[in-house]
């Protein structure tokens, strides 16, 4: 049972001291002392209950659970309330790998892994066969995923890039004209600027930078995953031409320019 570790580390998560916590809980000191370091090691169901409560986490996960292994991710999804045994089945469980330090890693896809994380993303033995790798000016309470991209509809962004993303939980947080990977249950993995239209609509828009493709809607039963775009690395320097209307606007302002000088002149 990991009751004792558990709210030690819930407790130390919050900045709160013993004295504090035992006050709001209606302990003395001495008693959440005892529960901590394990003196009192068959905590009564009242207890159990109370500290369930006051922490917002499940009894199943308090007794359970080695917070002590989780990564910085995994246990910021259980502060805000993504609780697997209190949500059951509604929560969309995402399938991670740490390394040996428990810090999340970011897990790459790559196109020949691409048709096999359409029906793998939740598979954990799936995502462990994924290369990794660790990039520490990244947030470690959010979780990042590398993937690589293929085709022109990015454009200036180069075929066979590589798109580092940020999971997004809550699909309504969803940002109008932002990029992001969705993983759909037609097309598997696509990267494109989203539209959110689930209140009104229940569908999400998506549009590719270059304008030569149609943009399209896809309704949310067909999403599995959002993830937010971050960066990419490409070992090819960008399209460095500009687009037509961006070519013609700049035109027009060096047109306005050189007859401002002219007028200055006369």
């Amino acid at each position: 049972m990991h009751f004792n570790s558990n709210i030690k580390i819930l407790r130390q998560r919050r900045n709160r001291t013993q004295d504090l916590v035992a006050g709001e809980l209606g302990f003395s000191r001495s008693t959440l002392n005892s529960y901590e370091n394990g003196s009192i090691k068959n905590p009564t169901l009242d207890a159990l209950m109370a500290f369930s409560k006051y922490f917002k986490i499940s009894i199943d996960t308090l007794v359970k659970v080695d917070m002590s292994k989780l990564s910085g991710f995994q246990m910021s999804e259980l502060e805000k309330g993504n609780d697997v045994y209190v949500t059951g089945s509604r929560l969309r469980v995402l399938a991670t790998t740490v390394d040996s330090q428990n810090r999340e890693n970011i897990e790459v896809v790559p196109l020949r892994a691409k048709a096999g994380y359409k029906n793998g993303f939740a598979d954990p033995e799936f995502i462990k066969k994924l290369p990794t790798f660790q990039l520490p000016i990244l947030f470690n309470d959010r979780k990042y995923r590398m993937f690589q991209i293929s085709g022109d509809s990015m454009m200036p962004i180069p075929d066979k890039s590589f798109v580092i993303t940020e999971y997004l939980e809550n699909w309504y947080d969803i940002k109008d004209g932002q990029a992001y990977i969705i993983l759909t249950q037609d097309e598997g993995l696509v990267f494109k600027v989203a539209y959110n239209n689930l209140r009104k609509k229940k569908s999400v828009m998506l549009k590719s930078l270059n304008p030569e493709y149609e943009p399209y809607e896809v309704p949310v039963n067909d999403i599995r995953e959002v993830w937010k775009f971050c960066n990419y690395m490409s070992s090819e320097l960008p399209d460095s031409s500009l687009a037509k209307d961006e070519l013609l606007s700049k035109l027009a302002a060096l047109e306005k320019d050189v007859k401002g000088i002219k007028s200055v002149l006369e």
